[in-house]
């Protein structure tokens, strides 16, 4: 396990930094203008990898890649229920023809109350990898991670990916998730942030966001094999564990928090700046500004 915060192989790769979106999408010729210039600034500003949040589509990351020229575009998290491997394969090798080596699939089993076919999500997760290695042009393991949390999925994130994305997850399960993985995977947690020094105003926000992700039983039983009890479900979710899975309050809060993600193993840091409680309103350009300076 890396036990210090010395930058891992993986981060010349897809950066130390990156950031996560539900807002990255582009409905109209106002908001690709927009998404291109965003995109551009977050290049200039040093992340090095933008990961579209909320289940995309790869047609919602083709702009991101048609807007700048070195960073890496990720899918966080793309749902298997919802595309084709072969599909999905076919579209990924059209990327690396446009884009070399900058396009990454992030794969997820989503959650039963959005997708009516969920069920066997680990065999379902085999069976895809498995089509995405017998495409007619296959997806190479090196270029998809997996939305993994618990340890059955770590494990094949493991061997059948170049590592693990998970989301909604605290530095404790950071550390548990690169022991299952081995020193040499790709490990890049998304954490959310709320840049407010009022800690009562920051856990508002965030509270509101987290109140959904309470009614999905992936994320609750991954909290509770941490340690957390119903109790801190109740209202939101409790201070304590507001605390524990978010970075909340002035930018030194926010590093400290990084700092705790960073020495339990993580390679990459995917930051999801939250603002209010609907995380796909807008574009936060300014808190992606101030996180780079506080952090980049």
């Amino acid at each position: 396990m890396t036990s210090d915060t010395t930058p891992s192989a993986h981060s010349s790769t897809y950066g130390r930094l990156g950031i996560w979106s539900g807002a990255l999408r582009a409905a109209t010729p106002a908001e690709h203008l927009e998404l291109s210039d965003a995109v551009t600034e977050l290049e200039d500003l040093g992340y090095g990898t933008v990961w579209s949040g909320g289940s995309p589509s790869l047609d919602d990351v083709t702009p991101l890649l048609e807007a700048a020229g070195r960073i890496k575009v990720a899918t966080g998290i793309l749902s298997l229920w919802e595309h084709t491997a072969e599909a999905v394969a076919a579209q990924a090798a059209r990327f690396e023809e446009q884009y070399p080596g900058r396009f990454v699939l992030g794969l997820g089993v989503s959650h039963g109350a959005f997708a009516p076919q969920y069920a066997k999500p680990y065999s379902a997760m085999v069976a895809y990898l498995d089509a995405l290695d017998a495409a007619p042009v296959p997806l190479p393991a090196g270029r998809r991670v997996l939305a993994a949390l618990g340890p059955k999925m770590l494990d094949l994130a493991a061997t059948r990916s170049a590592g693990a994305h998970p989301y909604l997850v605290t530095a404790e399960h950071t550390a548990q998730a690169r022991a299952a993985l081995g020193p040499d995977a790709f490990l890049a947690p998304e954490l959310t942030v709320v840049l407010n020094p009022d800690l009562d105003q920051a856990r508002t926000v965030a509270r509101t966001m987290l109140t959904m992700y309470l009614q999905l039983p992936n994320y609750t039983n991954n909290l509770l094999r941490l340690g957390f009890t119903e109790t801190d479900f109740e209202d939101g979710g409790s201070d304590r564990l507001l605390d524990t899975l978010f970075a909340l309050g002035d930018a030194d809060r926010v590093r400290a928090k990084a700092e705790e993600f960073y020495a339990a193993g993580a390679d990459h840091l995917a930051l999801q700046a939250l603002t209010s409680a609907d995380r796909h309103a807008s574009l936060p350009r300014e808190e992606w500004r101030e996180l780079a300076k506080a952090l980049l």
